[in-house]
This record gives structure tokens, sequence and C-alpha cells, in this order.
């Protein structure tokens, strides 16, 4: 639940372009940058990824500005839905063999996500 938690708050860092100390702010473009470093993607998968962050970040922004002050749990639902598409709408670009990378990345950040709201971060 945290790891998706997390991934969705990436997405909403790229709302803010650089705003606010300690969060991860990678813009779509950037997203994209670091999934074609490891998946050496195509021209034609960076378009529809691009797409794909961009309308992710704007959903977040949205999400966050319906939702502030308001209940946590609910929030996380929806954040944990919207990773959930999101992640079906990037494997759907990908090929199989991307796929494989593309998860056994994924399963290595969250692992290392795991690891570092265990020791002790300021979750």
């Amino acid at each position: 639940m945290i790891c998706g938690l997390m991934l969705g708050i990436a997405g909403f860092a790229n709302a803010q372009q650089g705003s606010g100390p300690g969060r991860m702010m990678m813009k779509p473009e950037e997203r994209v940058k670091q999934l074609d470093e490891k998946l050496k993607l195509s021209d034609d998968q960076k378009t529809k990824l691009t797409t794909v962050f961009t309308e992710q970040a704007e959903t977040m922004k949205k999400m966050r500005e319906e939702m502030q002050g308001g209940d946590r749990d609910a929030m996380r639902e929806k954040m944990q839905k919207m990773r959930a598409d999101n992640d079906a709408k990037v494997t759907a670009v990908l090929t199989d063999d991307q796929k494989k990378t593309y998860e056994a990345w994924q399963k290595e950040q969250r692992a290392e996500m795991e690891k570092r709201r265990q020791g002790g971060g300021n979750n």
C-alpha cells in the first residue's frame, strides 16, 4: 500500500515541477528519460509514455486539490487505483522483453522504498 502511495506521490511531484524540498520531482519527460535508459524505448513509445505521465501528473494534482484536508485513507485508495491504471497504460506501450525489465525494476524500487521506510525515514 505504501509503495503504491509513494509511486502516486511521484506522479504528483511531476505536477509540482520543482517545488518543495525533498520531494521526488521528476517531470514527465524526465520519467520517460529514466525509462528509456532502462528499457531502450522507441520514439513512438517515448511520445506515448510522455502523454501517460503528463495525464497522471494532471490527475494527481486535481486529486490532491480535491482531497486536501480530507480523508487520507480515501485518498490513498484513489492513488493506488490511479497507480495501477497508470502501470497498465505503461505496460501496454512496452514490448514483452521491456515489460519483464520494467517489472523487475519496479520491484527493486519498491524494495528500496520499503527499506528506507523501515530504516526510520520521515514517514
